[in-house]
Order: structure tokens, then sequence, then C-alpha cells
């Protein structure tokens, strides 16, 4: 099976599907075990299994795209802080740090190391966002970190299978739904023990030298990557991105300015000329910055490979430190998506020169999302939802309507809404006719509008991006249509933690994708 040629190509795809599957199995006993609809119903989480270095060697089938650059790096972290020799089998560590971890506080990062015959061959971890992390309610008009939630530090939350109470109570103490929070912890625990008992299985069963199968998988990925890269013409390609920006900034614009260098079988992004970072929670720690620019890099230039490590090593990105995409310690950040969710765009428009067949158009979906909370009163809820938007076009298909693009977000039912909270959702429906016109049609965006019920108040916070600034097309391709929000029927800035009141209807219009190539008619 193994010589030294490397691993056979037919006993290293068999290998590669068994890995893809172990990783699915782990991920569906997270899903069935976690508390969260944010799990269940909307997707945000991702399972990763890393070599012993911490090398990103598969991921679930359902991963945010963000998170499978973004967990590896914080696996790096807890060996750094650790050290691996100090490590136990049984240990479990976990963090929200946003610069070592994805980016807000929202996420926890939950990492265990896989042992086989007493030595640890690689780690499991899985991200996910969790339903409550205490401080104002996630919104970009939060001015400091501090606001935003209760901070994990890289610790043990169990230590040879053993729980840290103190870690445990300071948690629950700290965040609106103490029992779900924890619940969704416990699950990644479930689906680190899980991921490990298979992988070790594997090797059982096989016989195979883990490292070396990860390093034959990286390398080959890595050569694919670069030959990729090295097809696509040498050059400098730039592009620039406006996006809503708060009023203090000149214009009430966002700036992301992107310039991808590409030489030879290597490519570095810069973002130098970027806005700088503010006192709002729209910056974007550098682990995200990265992560999204990957991923758009990936999807461009080789989306037929497989996602692992090799895959960005011929990878470089940049940015000012003390930029909007390089903050710098306390920055709020807890509405990252914001921007981080515009990195993909700015990097297609970059490369529509040299790649115009495989680049899209802007999408209208920024990171869309609502979240209310009891304020007061017997019930103790928080729910949140996510709204997908129109997706740009491409010189081969019309955008795809009511989707997360570039994330993968599922936009959260209304039965679970419902469910969840005391709201009555009136409409949600497909805004026909708000993607850009062009060769091709910018996605739709979506119309979603819910009332109050109950007695009692609730707090709540939206993030509802391209009201000031829609989707712009590509070549030719008209701009899709701006979002909106209203209460009761007023327009508003959908910014700052917001007091509803029984009876009070909010309307949320999603912008469309930006449409591709002139129109024809």
């Amino acid at each position: 099976m193994q010589d030294k040629q490397g691993i056979d190509p037919i006993t290293l795809e068999i290998l590669w599907t068994r890995l893809i599957s172990m990783v699915d199995e782990a991920a569906a006993t997270f899903v069935r075990t976690s508390f969260s609809t944010l799990v269940r119903e909307a997707n945000d989480y991702a399972v990763v299994l890393t070599d012993r270095r911490g090398r990103n060697v598969v991921q679930s089938s359902q991963s945010i795209p963000s998170f499978i650059s973004t967990l590896p790096a914080t696996i790096r972290s807890f060996i750094a802080k650790f050290g691996i020799e100090t490590m136990q089998d049984g240990d479990a560590y976990i963090t929200n740090d946003p610069w070592l971890a994805t980016g807000h506080l929202n996420d926890a990062t939950l990492v265990m190391p896989i042992f086989h015959k007493g030595e640890i061959v690689g780690f499991a971890g899985v991200v996910s966002h969790l339903p409550d992390i205490g401080g104002r309610l996630r919104n970009p008009a939060n001015r400091e970190l501090f606001e935003e939630g209760l901070q994990i530090p890289p610790m043990r939350i169990l230590q040879a299978g053993v729980q840290n109470d103190v870690l445990v109570e300071m948690i629950q103490t700290n965040v609106r739904l103490p029992d779900e929070t924890m619940g969704d912890i416990w699950a990644q625990v479930s689906c680190c023990t899980s991921l490990g008992e298979l992988l070790s299985a594997l090797i059982d069963e096989t016989g195979i030298d883990f490292e070396r199968l990860t390093d034959e998988v990286c390398q080959r990925t890595e050569t694919a990557m670069r030959d990729a890269i090295r097809a696509t013409p040498d050059g400098v390609y730039q592009y620039t991105v406006e996006n809503d920006g708060p009023a203090e900034m000149p214009g009430g614009v966002i700036t992301i300015a992107c310039k991808v260098t590409v030489s030879g079988d290597e490519v570095l992004v810069d973002y130098t000329g970027s806005s700088g970072q503010v006192n709002l929670a729209i910056n974007t720690v550098m682990n995200y910055t990265y992560a999204y620019s990957a991923y758009a890099l990936k999807a461009l230039f080789a989306p037929w490979i497989p996602n692992n490590e090799g895959s960005f090593v011929p990878i470089r990105i940049t940015a000012p430190a003390g930029s909007i995409l390089n903050p710098t310690r306390p920055a709020p950040c807890g509405a990252r998506g914001m921007i981080g969710h515009l990195l993909p765009p700015a990097i297609m428009g970059a490369m529509a020169q040299a790649l115009p067949d495989r680049v899209q158009a802007t999408p209208g979906s920024p990171s869309n999302n609502m979240q209310v909370a009891g304020l007061g009163g017997t019930r103790r809820y928080s729910v949140s939802g996510f709204l997908g938007a129109g997706a740009g076009a491409s010189a081969r298909h019309h955008g795809l309507s009511a989707i997360s693009f570039p994330s993968n977000l599922s936009n959260t039912p209304i039965e679970v809404l419902e469910s969840q909270a005391p709201m009555e959702v009136l409409c949600r429906e497909i805004r026909h006719g708000s993607g850009g016109r062009g060769e091709k049609n910018g996605g739709d965006g979506i119309r979603f509008a819910f009332r109050m019920r109950g007695e009692g108040m609730a707090i709540s916070s939206f993030m509802v991006n391209r009201i000031k600034r829609p989707a712009p097309g590509l070549f030719g391709g008209e701009d899709g249509a701006a979002a909106s929000f209203a209460i009761n029927g007023k327009q508003r800035e959908p910014t700052g933690q917001l007091v509803l009141q029984p009876g009070d209807t909010v309307l949320i219009e999603t912008g469309g994708g930006g449409g591709y190539g002139k129109s024809q008619k």
C-alpha cells in the first residue's frame, strides 16, 4: 500500500473518501446532539480533522467556508500555548478569542487531541455559533469588544476527561441561555470524541501511517493548486468595493481596496488602501480576512481539488495593521461578516480581467441577520435568524435567489422562529425582479416581515447590508436592488440594540445580486 514513491492512487482515493465520510459522520453526531437552531437549522458550524501539526486535512461537507481556514489556525494556537507534550487523552480545549479563532466572540472553537497507542496523531475540531455569549446583542453599533460578550481565552474545558467546573460555571453565569449554550458545547465534545474514535479505528484497520497519508494528500493538493495558478496569466489585478459604512466615515462608505498579484505558481492579495479600523463592530480580524480571501482564490483557481492545507500554501494575504481588515485589539468585531463577506466579491472583481468565465458579480448578501431576545418577563428566549439574498450572476448562470453567498448558511425556518420567540411571521417571499438585469440576471433577495406578540418587550439587533450601496454588476450588468429596513412602516438605520414592543412590525428586504454582461433586451 505504501512505498518510497508514495501511496498508490487507488488506495489514496479510498482512504480520502473514508476520511470525508468519517468527518461527515462526526458532523452528523454534532447536529443530532446540539441544542441550537443555529446548528440544526442554519448550519452555522464546521468540523475539521487536522494532523498533529494542526494542518487542515479534511472538513465536513456542510461547512462554513471561513472556518476551514480559521479552525486549523486555532489548533496551532492551542499547540503553541499548551505544548503538545502536555496534552492528554480526554483533553478538550476551547476559545472564542476573535484574533485566535473565527473573528468574533459568538463562535466557540473546541478541539480535542486524537491519540492512537499513546501518541497524538491528529486533532478533531469543531466551530459553531453559540446560542448566546452574553453582552449586548450582536450588532454593528457595538463600540468595544468588551460590550460584545464573554471572552474565553484558550483554556481546557476537559482535562483527561475531567470537567473544568469553574469555566463551565463562568460560561453559564454570563449567557442568556445557559442550558442551550452548554448543551452545544458538550455536543462539540461528542463530535470530536466521535471523530477521534473513527480515525483510530481506520488506522487499526488499514495500518496506514496517518502522518504520511496527510503529507501525501497535502502535497498532491498543493501541486494541483500551483499548476492551476501557473495556468493563469501573470499580472497585477485590482478592484475596489464600496459598501455601507458609518456616518462618521467620509461619505458614509467603507472601502475595500484589493490588489491580486499572480506570479508564477503563487498569488498575493494585498488590501493596502482599505478603510481604517472603526469603533464599530464591523472590523474583520486577520484570521477571517485570510479565510475568506483564500476561499475565493481556491474557488477561482481550482474548485475541483480537495479542500486542505495544500490548497493554501501558494497563497499569501496581507492587510495593514490597524485597518478594517486587520484591526488591533480590542476592536469590536461581532458583525465582522458584513465586511468579511465582501472579500470574495472584491477578489472576483479583481480577477474578472484574467478569468472572466469563472467570476461572478457581487451578491446582495453580506451577512444579513436578526436576533431577538426577551427583556424581562417570565419567558427567557433568544433567537437568531439568517436571511439570504441574491447571488451575483456569472458568465454561465443567473444568480441564485435567497442564498447566503459567500457563506453557507440556511434561511432559518419560519416555524422555528415562531416556536422559539413570541413573534408572528407575516411574510417571507422572494423579491422578484430585485436582481440586476444583464445577459445573466442577478439573483433575487428576500422580503421578510414579522410582528411581535405577547406582553413583554424584547431587545433586538439587525444586520442588514447594501441599503446605501447596492450590489454592482459586472461587464455591463446592472446593479441589484438595494436592501431596506423598516419598523412600523418607517425606514430605520439597522444599527444599535433596539427595543421592540408587542405589536411592533419589522420589515426587512435583502438586496439583489449584480447582473453579468449587458442585457440583450
